[in-house]
């Protein structure tokens, strides 16, 4: 014998006569706080921000770098001096 029963009810009236919980609440603060976590980071993802956390002294951190290389770079060649030529 099969025996088929449907019942007609809303998700709300099903949650109540099973007995379970309403998180409707929780989850709502829940997705709350995801929003505002991800449209906070994607405030720091724009490229003005992006440059300056990768280059935190920005263009003066590569004049650092440039003035590096190139005084090992003269001091290579055997000359003192950055405007020195050879010898």
């Amino acid at each position: 014998m099969k025996v088929t029963i449907n019942v007609d009810c809303t998700p709300e009236e099903a949650r109540v006569f099973l007995g379970l919980p309403d998180v409707q609440p929780m989850q709502r603060a829940l997705m709350s706080q995801l929003q505002d976590r991800i449209s906070a980071n994607l405030a720091a993802m724009d490229p003005d921000t992006l440059v300056k956390t990768w280059m935190p002294l920005g263009m003066q951190n590569l004049e650092q770098w440039q003035r590096f290389f190139w005084s090992h770079m003269m001091r290579s060649r055997g000359s003192g001096e950055e405007g020195g030529g050879e010898s």
